[in-house]
């Protein structure tokens, strides 16, 4: 188990909801429910488990969830999520089944039936329900309550349902619409919510049935009643409208933001998208202008739009012409954004756990490196490193970290004056000595610890420097690469040896961390400073490039690397002719093969 996955596990909510597994790739591998997303997930990180979900763990490098307010909604958007993803080690529910729905069809002799096939046909869908068992037994109730044809094509003569009292016998009688219209507005009430009257009434059936010792028809009445419970369990996740809809929630925070975009298709919760970022202006605006953001040239766009009530509406709806942006009031597309803001809160709240733990570990780590010098605690660390191709255009840079953090306002970058070879010893000198010069003259902080990116030479030039020259007494680290250019080992002392650091602690991953960093920012400014030098030295030798025409060949181009790889016809595009196209080039050939550096 990776350390990023301990550490969210530790923050995990006692709440219902769906996780999502995913493999090195970033791909879901695959999709659970759970009633107790911290016991369930966990579940999968302690104990023992059968071959399949061994090979199932062994592939998890990371995982998200998705907050429910019920194990029912858990359920539905397991469905949905797993549709979406189709994960290699989902079984379940993978092919195109889906939950059953209750169909009231539009036609002149309406009936209902239960169907895991939804079509755009005018007809009524209601669901979709968890229970398809429960599904059935509520269409049979209604069969019983309002008597719809129950045949798919009207037979010659009136069937068995007409004798039952569950048909209206449309096949051999005439049927007033309008009575038609009182059970279709009954059937709509029933199983939008309006079941609570039914129930009271099927209850005082099954009690007076109980007193006049009719128990069978009690025990069929008290089941109908159980069913209907299971059926008419509301979900904040499915709308019966099948709009195409976007839900947006936020949270803010200590100058983070975590927006949590819900994407319903087809009235069913299928995906989500999760931004976490810094904000710097009021929370409203930066919210609305993440949101104008989020749809900038993307031709495909919901229906509608749900936003929160502080948000900016009108301009968002004057940003997104055709779709209806609306803030929910009430009902289930008021619980949704409801639940995509707790979702937000949640995510941010966890960020903040993490961010609070790592500062907590580089600090940490900081302090058992100040212990493994014998040094105290060195809050600020500066590191130095050299970068030249062949001695040619050398710069050198510094970073500081402090509490284990790189502190990025605090880098500084040096082109090197006094050194016109390959000389890093020479180099150290004269970056150590203009830095701590300029520290003392300006009275800025000191470090207490230096680091260079070298061996004993580099420390011996530091040491120099510092002690000899400015009279400073700051402890020197140097850092040894290995052969693939990796963090090997830490020199340190009058007579620098090394010291012995576990790889794989947290100080040696700290000094990791700023040896990358020191190189990286080092090579960064070389290449700029490479590349702007290859324009002035090699273009500003060619006779007949002048300053005009040298902008107007780095326009055009970009680099001197693009130049020199261009043909004579390219150059005529940019304004130079055939002859002069021809001199650059063989200058910028001959200048490749001496330095071996594209430039630019």
């Amino acid at each position: 188990m990776n350390e990023g996955i301990r550490e969210k596990l530790s923050l995990l909510p006692d709440r219902p909801g769906c996780y999502l597994m995913k493999d090195i790739r970033g791909k879901t591998i695959y999709v659970g429910k759970a009633k107790n997303l911290r016991s369930r997930v966990r579940s999968y990180f302690t104990g023992s488990h059968d071959g399949k979900t061994q090979r199932m763990v062994a592939d998890i490098v990371d995982f998200e969830y998705i907050v429910t307010e019920s194990a029912t909604e858990a359920l539905i958007l397991e469905a949905n999520l797993i549709k979406r993803h189709r994960p290699y080690y989902n079984v379940l529910m993978k092919d195109d089944k889906s939950y059953p729905y209750i169909r009231l069809t539009k036609e002149e002799h309406p009936r209902l039936e239960v169907t895991r096939n939804v079509k755009r046909d005018g007809s009524r869908y209601f669901g979709p329900y968890p229970n398809a068992l429960a599904a059935q037994e509520t269409k049979k109730l209604l069969d019983k309550l309002y008597p719809l044809r129950k045949c798919r094509t009207l037979p010659k003569r009136v069937c068995l349902y007409y004798h039952m009292g569950q048909c209206l016998a449309p096949c051999e009688f005439d049927v007033d619409p309008t009575q038609y219209d009182e059970m279709i507005r009954n059937i709509i009430r029933f199983l939008n919510g309006g079941y609570q009257e039914v129930q009271k009434d099927l209850r005082r059936k099954m009690e007076k049935a109980a007193e006049e010792l009719n128990f069978e028809r009690a025990k069929e009445l008290r089941d109908l009643i159980k069913h209907i419970e299971a059926v008419m369990v509301k979900q904040n996740i499915t709308l019966n409208d099948r709009i195409d809809r976007d839900v947006f929630g936020y949270a803010a925070d200590k100058g983070i933001m975590c927006v949590q975009a819900f994407f319903v298709r087809q009235g069913k919760l299928m995906e989500r998208d999760v931004a976490v970022f810094p904000h710097y202006g009021k929370e409203e605006e930066d919210f609305t202008s993440y949101v104008a953001q989020f749809y900038h040239e993307k031709p495909a766009l919901p229906k509608e739009i749900n936003l929160p009530d502080n948000a900016d509406v009108d301009l968002i709806d004057q940003w997104l012409s055709g779709v209806q942006v609306r803030v929910p009031q009430r009902g289930l597309k008021k619980r949704l954004l409801q639940m995509a803001e707790q979702n937000a809160r949640i995510a941010l709240e966890e960020r903040f756990k993490l961010m609070e733990r790592d500062k907590g570990r580089t600090i940490e780590a900081t302090r058992r490196l100040g212990e493994a010098l014998e040094i105290g605690y060195p809050k600020r660390i500066e590191a130095f490193d050299n970068s030249n191709i062949q001695g040619a255009d050398p710069v050198s840079a510094m970073v500081t970290f402090i509490d284990g953090a790189p502190e990025k306002k605090e880098y500084r970058k040096f082109k090197i004056r006094s050194v016109d070879k390959p000389d890093d010893f020479e180099t150290m000198r004269e970056v150590i000595r203009r830095r701590y010069t300029r520290v003392l003259k300006e009275d800025l902080p000191l470090p207490e610890l230096v680091i260079v990116d070298g061996g004993r030479g580099q420390m011996s030039s530091a040491v120099d420097v510092l002690e000899n020259e400015l009279g400073l007494f700051i402890p020197v680290a140097g850092l040894v690469k290995d052969d693939r250019h990796r963090t090997a080992s830490l020199l340190f002392g009058d007579s620098p040896e090394e010291i012995a650091l576990r790889r794989g602690s947290q100080e040696f991953y700290l000094l990791q961390r700023i040896q990358e960093e020191v190189h990286r920012f080092a090579v960064t400014f070389h290449r700029q400073t490479r590349g702007k030098a290859m324009v002035r030295s090699v273009l500003d030798d060619i006779p007949g490039v002048g300053p005009k025409r040298k902008q107007m060949l780095y326009k055009h181009f970009g680099s001197v690397e693009k130049m020199r790889q261009a043909k004579v016809e390219e150059y005529r595009k940019a304004g130079i002719g055939d002859k002069l196209a021809r001199e650059i080039l063989t200058r910028l050939q001959q200048d490749w093969k001496e330095t071996g550096d594209p430039g630019g």
